[in-house]
């Protein structure tokens, strides 16, 4: 077993910046992937970004530009770096951890208002 902890989120302004981290535990062994989706309140989950074990990072259209994910490969962590936000950024943002199995935090809401 994997265990996700969120930090991070909150309330933004929009243009502003934000900072999600993840940290896993448990069972966390090389060859994983961890990443971001996001889902908005009446909309299916969304991938946001996800870095693979090697390093190789991936970002979804909607963020893509905005957002930097990083990880540390030590601490078993996932950071992802947001700025430029806007409005439609609003979400619950889950945390996702890839190995033999899918893991998925508690998530963490962000706000995108004035």
């Amino acid at each position: 077993q994997v265990q996700l902890v969120e930090s991070g989120g909150g309330l933004v302004q929009p243009g502003g910046s934000l900072q999600l981290s993840c940290a896993a535990s448990g069972s966390v062994f090389s060859g994983n992937t961890m990443g971001w989706y996001r889902q908005a309140s009446g909309k299916e989950r969304e991938f946001v970004a996800h870095v693979t074990n090697n390093g190789r990072t991936t970002y979804g259209d909607s963020v893509r530009g905005r957002v930097t994910i990083s990880r540390d490969y030590v601490k078993n962590t996932v950071t992802l770096q947001m700025n430029s936000a806007k409005v439609e950024d609003k979400a619950g943002y889950y945390c996702k951890y890839r190995s033999d199995q899918n893991y998925w935090g508690q998530g963490t809401q962000v706000t995108v208002s004035s």
